[in-house]
Parts: C-alpha cells; sequence; structure tokens
C-alpha cells in the first residue's frame, strides 16, 4: 500500500539535517511511545518505520539517491522548487496531493504508518486511509481482526485531535461532526471506553459554541438556529435552569452560565426568548422569570397585546422578595393604562437615576406620569429592544401604542388584576376549588403563574372564565374573583399581619354567595320575626337599667375611696412639715426660673451639631437616629419635609423629598417607631470626608389615610449609609439595604 509519506517527514526532519540532527531525531523517535492503549504490534509497527528511516538516511550512498528521487518528486510542473523545507511544502504546493513524496508499505505496517500520520497532524490522511480500510475489509480474516483495533483507535484519535482543531479555528460545527463521527465509530465498535469518554467531554465543553454559532445565523436558516435551541435546551436540563448548579461538562459555572446566556440573548428574537424564558421560569427561576418579563413587555407592546404585559405584570410580583422591581411594575402598570398604580409602585423605588430623570421631566406637572411616560419610551427603546435580534432597529412610542385600536379595546374591559395597599402590591391568591392556580391572561392561555410560598407578595391570579363581580363591605376594597373560587389566605413572613378588613377577608375561606343568602330570610320566616322581637325587647330593656345601676354605684364607690385616700394623704403631709421640718437652705441659690430653661434647648429642626474630626460609632448612631427622626416628622401627620434638608444631601434629598410630597399630596401619612443597633462605621481611605456607616434597624410602620388606620407592619433591616461631612456635620448622601 502507498502511503503518502517520506523519510524526513518520519523523522521530523529538514532536507539540510546534520548526521547529529538525524541520530538525535531518531533517539527521540524511538524513545517517543504511543498511547498506552495501543498494542504492542502497533507499538513494533511504527518502530520498524522509523528504523527504516533511520538507516535509509543515515547512509550516504543510499540518502544522495533517496534525496535525488525526492527532489525530483517535489518540483511543481513550471519546474519551480517548492521543497526547501519539508514542513512548509503542503502549504506552497497546491497540487501536493498528487506530487508528495510516498512509500510503500505491507499490511502489516498500515498501523505503523497511520499512526505517524497522527503524531504529523495528518488527521485528515488518517481518515481518508482508516475509514474506507474498515470498511472495505472483512473481519472474518484473522490479520485483519488483530489489527482492527489499532485501526479503530487510530481513526477515532484522529478525530478527536481534528475536532480540536477545527475548535480552535472557529469552526464549530464542523468540530462536532468530527467529534461525533470519533465517538459514534467507538460505539459502534464497543471499544476504548476511554477515549469515548474523552471525547464525549469536548463535545460537552464545545456545546455553548455551537448554540452561539447556530443560533447567530440568519432567520432563514431555520433548520439549524433550531437545532440550536434544541441543544440550548438539552444543556438547561442538565443544569436545573439558568441558574441550576447542576454539572452539565460544558466547564460552566453558574456565573459563566448567566454570562453565556446574556450573550445569547441577542441573537434570539422576541418569540423564541419568551418561549424560552417563560417555560424556564416554572421550575422555578427568578433569572427566567425577570428574562421572560422583559419578554412578555417586548413582544406585548411590540404586537399590540397588553395581555403579555399583564401577565408581565404579575410575573414581576414574584420577584419582589428578591430584588427591587418597583420600577418594572410602575412601567408596566402604565402601559395597562393603570395610572394610579403606576404612580404608587414608583413611590416604592431604589431607582435613584430613573427617579430623578422621572421627576426633572415632571416639573410642571401635579403628578409624575410625564416623566413616567418619557422614561418609559426611552426604557423600551435603549434597555429592552436591543436585546431582541428582531427589534434592535423598533422604535418605541407610547402614544402609536395607545392609539392602537386592538389595545385600547383591552384596556376598556381590562379586568382589575390585585388590590392596592398602600403601593405595597401585596395581593391575595385566588385559587380554584381543586386548589390549583387559575390562568392569568384571559387572551394568552399559556401563561400560568406559580406563586412561591417564599415570597412576601401574594399573587393574585384572574379566573379564565368570565369573572363575576361582587361587593363585599369594606374599605378600600373592590375585587374581582369567580364565585366558585374561596379566597384563601398566604401566610406573611416577618409576622406581618395588615390591620385592615383586607386581612380579614384573607385569613378565611369566604364564598361570597353565601354571605349574600345569610342577609336575605326564606319568605316563610318573614312573618314571625316582628313578633319574636316584640317579645324579647321588654327583658333587653330590664337588663340594661339593672346594668346602668350597677355601674353608677361601682363608680360611686371608686370615687369616694379616691376622695378619702386625697385627705388622709393631705392632712398627713401638712402635719409632718409643722412637726418635722425640713433642713433650711444656706448660700447663694440657684437664679432658675419656671419660664426659661436651665440649659438651652435648641429650636425644632435645628441642625444637629456633632463632635469635629472623624466619624465615631457614637456621632454615627446620631447621624442615624438624626435621619430616622427626620424620616418620621417629613412622612408624619404634620408633614415636617424640610426637616430632611438638615440630614440628607444629593440623591437621597431629592428621592426622600419625592417621597414625602407624594404622601402628602394623596392624604397620607405614616407613625414610625425605630431601634438603632449594631452599628459599624467605614472610613473612606482616600477622602476623610466621606465614610460608610452600616446599622441594623428595627422600624414598626403605622400606615393612615384619611385619617384611618390601613396596615401596620414591622421589618427588621441591615441598612448601609454613605455619609459626607457638610459644614463641620455628617449628612447622609445614599441609602441602601444590605440585607
Amino acid at each position: 500500500m502507498r502511503i503518502p509519506l517520506d523519510y524526513y517527514r518520519i523523522l521530523g526532519l529538514p532536507l539540510a539535517a546534520t548526521r547529529e540532527q538525524l541520530r538525535q531525531a531518531y533517539n527521540d523517535r524511538i524513545v517517543q511511545l504511543p498511547r498506552r492503549e495501543y498494542s504492542i504490534a502497533a507499538t513494533t509497527s511504527r518502530k520498524q518505520l522509523v528504523e527504516e528511516a533511520y538507516v535509509v538516511l543515515s547512509n550516504p550512498l543510499e540518502r544522495k539517491e533517496y534525496d535525488r528521487v525526492y527532489l525530483a518528486s517535489a518540483y511543481t510542473q513550471n519546474g519551480t522548487d517548492v521543497a526547501v523545507a519539508v514542513e512548509n511544502r503542503v502549504a506552497r504546493n497546491p497540487n501536493s496531493d498528487t506530487q508528495n513524496p510516498t512509500i510503500d508499505v505491507n499490511e502489516d505496517e498500515l498501523v505503523g504508518a497511520l499512526l505517524i500520520l497522527q503524531e504529523l497532524g495528518e488527521y485528515e490522511q488518517v481518515l481518508k486511509l482508516g475509514r474506507p480500510y474498515l470498511v472495505n475489509r472483512k473481519t472474518d480474516n484473522e490479520s485483519f481482526a488483530s489489527e482492527r483495533p489499532d485501526v479503530v483507535l487510530t481513526v477515532a484519535l484522529a478525530c478527536l485531535e481534528l475536532g480540536r482543531e477545527q475548535w480552535q479555528q472557529g469552526n464549530y460545527e464542523n468540530a462536532a461532526i468530527s467529534l461525533e463521527t470519533g465517538e459514534e465509530l467507538l460505539g459502534k465498535e464497543g471499544m476504548f471506553n476511554s477515549v469515548r469518554v474523552e471525547i464525549q467531554a469536548d463535545l460537552n465543553r464545545l456545546r455553548p459554541y455551537r448554540i452561539l454559532e447556530l443560533v447567530a445565523l440568519p432567520l432563514d436558516h431555520a433548520a439549524e438556529r433550531k437545532q440550536g435551541l434544541q441543544l440550548l435546551q438539552q444543556v438547561l436540563e442538565e443544569r436545573g435552569g439558568i441558574d441550576g448548579s447542576l454539572n452539565d461538562e460544558s466547564g460552566l459555572n453558574v456565573d459563566d452560565f448567566l454570562r453565556f446566556v446574556q450573550q445569547l440573548r441577542h441573537h434570539l428574537t422576541v418569540a423564541e426568548q419568551h418561549h424560552l424564558f417563560e417555560s424556564e421560569s416554572k421550575r422555578p427561576s427568578a433569572v427566567a422569570t425577570y428574562l421572560a418579563v422583559y419578554a412578555l413587555i417586548a413582544r406585548g407592546f411590540t404586537q399590540r397585546q397588553p395581555a403579555l404585559i399583564r401577565q408581565a405584570k404579575q410575573m414581576l410580583l414574584r420577584l419582589g422578595k428578591r430584588q427591587d422591581v418597583h420600577l418594572e411594575q410602575s412601567l408596566c402598570a402604565l402601559l395597562l393604562g393603570q395610572t394610579e398604580e403606576a404612580t404608587k409602585a414608583l413611590e416604592l423605588s431604589q431607582e435613584y437615576e430613573a427617579l430623578a430623570f422621572i421627576r426633572e421631566h415632571s416639573q410642571s406637572s401635579p403628578d409624575l406620569l410625564p416623566g413616567l411616560c418619557l422614561y418609559g419610551e426611552r426604557w423600551l427603546q435603549n434597555e429592552v429592544f436591543p436585546h431582541f435580534r428582531d427589534l434592535e432597529d423598533q422604535v418605541a412610542s407610547l402614544k402609536e401604542y395607545f392609539a392602537d385600536p386592538n389595545v385600547q379595546a383591552y384596556l376598556e374591559v381590562l379586568p382589575n388584576d390585585a388590590e392596592n395597599v398602600d403601593g405595597d402590591w401585596r395581593t391575595s391568591t385566588l385559587k380554584s376549588p381543586n386548589g390549583t392556580s387559575n390562568t392569568t391572561s384571559s387572551n394568552y392561555n399559556n401563561s400560568t403563574v406559580t406563586a412561591r410560598p417564599n415570597y412576601r407578595d401574594r399573587i393574585t391570579e384572574i379566573p379564565k372564565s368570565a369573572p363575576v363581580n361582587y361587593n363585599i363591605s369594606s374599605d378600600n376594597y373592590d375585587t374581582r374573583f369567580n364565585h366558585e373560587a374561596p379566597v384563601t389566605s398566604r401566610p406573611q413572613p416577618n409576622g406581618r399581619v395588615p390591620k385592615n378588613q383586607n386581612s380579614q377577608i384573607a385569613t378565611s375561606t369566604v364564598t361570597a354567595p353565601k354571605s349574600k343568602r345569610r342577609r336575605h330570610q326564606p319568605s316563610g320566616s318573614v312573618k314571625n320575626i316582628p313578633n319574636a322581637n316584640q317579645r324579647v325587647a321588654p327583658r333587653r330593656r330590664q337588663s340594661r337599667n339593672k346594668s346602668a345601676s350597677l355601674l353608677l354605684k361601682v363608680l360611686a364607690s371608686v370615687a369616694g375611696v379616691l376622695l378619702f385616700w386625697l385627705l388622709i394623704s393631705t392632712t398627713f403631709g401638712w402635719l409632718k412639715n409643722i412637726l418635722i421640718p425640713g433642713p433650711a437652705l444656706q448660700g447663694k441659690q440657684l437664679a432658675i426660673e419656671i419660664n426659661e430653661p436651665p440649659v438651652a434647648i435648641p429650636t425644632p429642626g435645628s441642625q444637629p451639631q456633632y463632635p469635629e474630626g472623624d466619624l465615631t460609632k457614637e456621632s454615627a448612631t446620631q447621624v442615624v437616629q438624626s435621619w430616622l427622626s427626620a424620616k418620621s416628622a417629613s412622612l408624619s401627620s404634620k408633614h415636617d419635609i424640610d426637616s430632611l434638608n438638615q440630614i440628607l444631601t444629593g440623591s437621597a434629598l431629592s428621592y426622600w423629598r419625592g417621597i414625602a410630597l407624594q404622601v402628602k399630596s394623596s392624604n397620607k401619612y405614616r407613625q414610625y417607631e425605630h431601634t438603632v443597633s449594631n452599628v459599624s462605621v467605614k472610613p473612606d481611605a482616600n477622602n476623610k470626608n466621606h465614610a460608610t456607616v452600616e446599622a441594623t434597624v428595627v422600624e414598626s410602620t403605622t400606615y393612615y389615610e384619611n385619617g384611618q388606620t390601613k396596615e401596620t407592619e414591622k421589618d427588621k433591616v441591615r441598612v448601609r449609609y454613605e455619609v459626607v461631612r457638610v459644614d463641620n456635620g455628617w449628612r447622609i448622601r445614599d441609602i441602601a439595604l444590605v440585607n
């Protein structure tokens, strides 16, 4: 059999190699052994070819003759010498396949020749010679049966190395084909399981690259892109979701995989992301839920389907415990035409830059809607659409969105998603009689929302069937629910129990039709009711008279005892002063007047005086307490908003002034009780006028609206304060929750 090899390549030498180089190359080749999976026969065959090359080239006469033949075969048709260096011959000569020097090998030397070709990186040649050899030779040949495992191993290793080479070149699909060819060959032959595992490991590590390459293809390559999405689904199943911690053998940890998903999003359409992340959010997965919200908002806005935006709004309720998503909730409410809910959600957001932008563009308006609308358009244009390959050129226009007839028709009949509790977005879960949650969207039937027990927010789910309205006697409670669906409660973490009638409805199973039937008496018993009342009335009046008389006697007795005790104590004190007078005061007495305090008392709202120098733990505690006092004053019934100017500065001041003004304009106020502990101070090493303070704050809040108590809650949080020195005092410029 003729093999495209020459003696110089077998030894890895150039044409001008010296005798010393020849000897050293021979020794290196003999010492170098192939993989341990090869048989002794394969190793011997390779050694024979190396020795044959050394014998010919070490003899001057034989080498001279071999060089003549070699150079003659290395010339091109136009006579140009391209064989100065053997290593560059293939790259320089396009006709090298027909002009390459060859050697003749016996059948028992084929394995050794293939092994040398593989060591030289000629993987295509190994496949070109080895695969037909495996197909055409009969397995009943005894000599071939002994050689077959070595040939199979060589071909499989060539597939492995060729796949890695193509991987390095960025040809990921070709690399996968090469690796899968080797893996299938070993699986079919049932040989060399360790090599097969090695190939499979490379295939697993290659999958993220393949996915990116396939989904990045143009949209008209539907089959290839579908294959990429199927690979992605396999990876997600093995990992246990986007933020899963199971091992998919890709070599990516959780953070790496999240970055991979973020990179992948730019190659997926809005419909593909909607389908992918909505299904992943049901694992459940907070990351997938957040990405699904983006896809739902983008698709709902561009395709004029407000039902999808409503679904996104309800999915955001599940994320409220983990992160601040009030801004997204506000934007969803805005797109659904729920301006009051949008404003309330905006009050709770901690996105200071966004709030500053919204307030800046709402200065001439009594509310924040103008700025929120402008921010919503820019948010869609700059932060949402760029993540979808089919929306990169989309223009966000709220005017066109609300002018769409389909949007208007949907918003006109939009059911009330949830009760509003002071902008806190807490809602009760509506369940069907069999205990399963109902679907939230009437136009999108695949939108199921799974409530998570550890979330603070309770999910309200509207039934698919047409809802029936029931008016329940309750202040500020107007919700819609199916007459077959009892209202059940969800335990509140941290012992929070709303102190309004809403909580009473949510703490027991209530069926509205039953309450209505209790108010209407059967017709057969109406005639008997007046007579019964007439018989009972005199007894009730007698009982009330006896109770009043008894109460009057008790009060008179208590008053007499108090008067007697007062007379005795006064008489005893008068006699004591006469019989046992106290010591007379000597010397100059203090000039203390009842209308003037002995120590100057600072006026209310005055700036506290902090000690100069570095911020200590004591002064930091005073700063935190001053802030909490100012917060209580600004949000109290007196609405002392100017007190914030004495302790806050920068974005914190603008944010809390906005909150205080909003609370005041809505005829609400709050009462706080605070306890501060575990205060720590971290000075800024680069600026002595800056420091970071952390403190544990226990805050009890009572909410009032129109003078009526709405709710009471208690929180224990760890808060970080960024403070700066202003006019020999310290002020807070930023506030953030640590946990």
